[in-house]
């Protein structure tokens, strides 16, 4: 069956479809008919949009969520820069190809205590993206919220589950499920059960569709009916015919051109009693993706794999990146070298593994080393494909049919037509590692 053995049950509801109109309350009546506007909304709600597009976007790109909550997201304390200093971050560009084995991590980290690996382009002009990695042991403080102005945050799991309380209402994210959390939306992450770790890949320009399907026709690859979308979840109570929020005094952090600020507001940004629109959160499992493949000979391009795509619109196909997997399947193809082919790609393609044996006693589940390797930059145009030794062994193994299982992991790949930036922090721990590897070699 298409789905993942997760050793975390799910307990939330959710709705389903990518790109749908959705529409949830928390409890009947909340949401107005009709008029998204009314001059006095039900239960003493106020109304608030939020706006992922232009007002003039077409039809098919628009972006919009109207919230009915008991507060409005207007009334709180100046924004201040929050934790380190404002920083604008030191990078490098290389052709070489860049591989980490692991990353150092901190003990006491949460959400908003995040590492920066790689980015091109500017949040301010909304071009590019930024790849950040996330290990954290604890849960965000109470009354603690964080929202990435700079971009959509589409999350990958490498091992662990989060918990991720939203405007829109709740999302359990496990290994080998993903999740996007829309530019401006106000989320809080726990921990269910211990140490997490992963990606995030924050998207400065666009938002995140699925991949065109041409010749392919109407379904395969990631199916629409597959993404869980939250259901609303009213942090408050009903009394007396008003909506009443859980009061209290919150701390929102927000991401600006990569720098942190904070403000204080008196009441939850969780006071969304209904919304309805097509600017929401959703999380997809991984394993549901319907692969496809060549069925007699030769090697499809790695396209095929695309869950979600981020078009540049430069010209036709590029994006600005694209996100895909390389799940276990089946390989048949006949007198044909499996491996992916040595090749120069125009894309910058990043790499990490999503571990998918889902036994807690694991060691790659372990603690919050990144195994079994941390992730992999090409640079555009850069050479890149097996070693010597994997080389040899496709040109001399038997191309009957087989079931491909990654040793128990999924790659991803992140593949972007911009040219990536790799951060000082990445380039220390590249250069710390190698020093290690070098140690450990045995003397001549």
């Amino acid at each position: 069956m298409p789905v993942t053995n997760f050793t975390v049950q799910e307990k939330y509801q959710y709705l389903e479809g990518f790109g749908n109109h959705q529409q949830s309350e928390a409890f009947p009546g909340a949401s107005p008919v009709a008029c998204n506007n009314p001059q006095r909304p039900p239960f003493g709600l106020v109304t608030e949009r939020i706006s992922g597009s232009s007002f003039t976007s077409p039809r098919s790109h628009t972006l919009q969520t109207w919230l009915y909550r008991a507060k409005s997201s207007l009334v709180h304390s100046e924004f201040k820069p929050y934790g380190n200093k404002m920083k604008t971050p030191k990078a490098h560009m290389t052709p070489n190809a860049l591989r980490w084995m692991s990353f150092p991590v901190e003990p006491g980290a949460d959400w908003t205590k995040t590492a920066l690996l790689a980015y091109s382009g500017d949040a301010a002009t909304k071009t590019g993206l930024a790849v950040y990695l996330y290990a954290i042991t604890e849960d965000m403080e109470t009354a603690h919220a964080f929202s990435s102005l700079d971009g959509d945050m589409l999350i990958i799991p490498q091992s662990g589950t989060i918990d991720v309380q939203t405007e829109m209402g709740n999302l359990l994210v496990r290994q080998n499920e993903i999740a996007m959390i829309p530019r401006g939306v106000r989320h809080r992450v726990t921990l269910p059960c211990g140490p997490s770790r992963g990606f995030i890949c924050e998207l400065f320009q666009g938002h995140f569709r699925l991949p065109e399907l041409g010749p392919i026709g109407s379904c395969s690859l990631a199916n629409i009916r597959d993404f869980q979308v939250p259901v609303a979840a009213f942090d408050g109570k009903l009394q007396a015919g008003r909506a009443l929020g859980n009061d209290r005094t919150w701390t929102i952090i927000s991401r600006l051109g990569g720098n942190l600020f904070s403000c204080t507001q008196d009441h939850t940004p969780f006071d969304v009693a209904a919304w309805n629109g097509t600017f929401y959160p959703f999380k997809y499992d991984l394993a549901r993706f319907c692969v496809l493949g060549n069925t007699l000979f030769d090697h499809a391009d790695p396209s095929i794999f695309t869950v979600l795509t981020a078009p540049s619109y430069r010209e036709p196909g590029t994006a600005v990146v694209d996100f895909a997997i390389i799940p276990p399947r089946w390989n048949v193809m006949e007198n044909t070298y499996w491996l992916p082919y040595y090749h120069r790609n125009t894309m910058t393609e990043l790499s990490g593994a999503i571990i998918t044996n889902q036994d807690p006693s694991s060691p790659w589940n372990q603690g919050l080393n990144f195994q079994p390797y941390g992730a992999t930059l090409n640079s555009g145009m850069a050479c890149h494909g097996a070693n010597s030794d994997a080389h040899r062994a496709a040109e001399e193994q038997e191309t009957t049919p087989k079931k491909v299982q990654n040793e128990g992991f999924t790659i991803f790949l992140l593949e972007t037509e911009c040219p990536l930036w790799v951060s000082d922090w990445a380039v220390e721990c590249r250069d710390v590692l190698k020093t290690r590897e070098e140690k450990a070699k045995p003397k001549m």
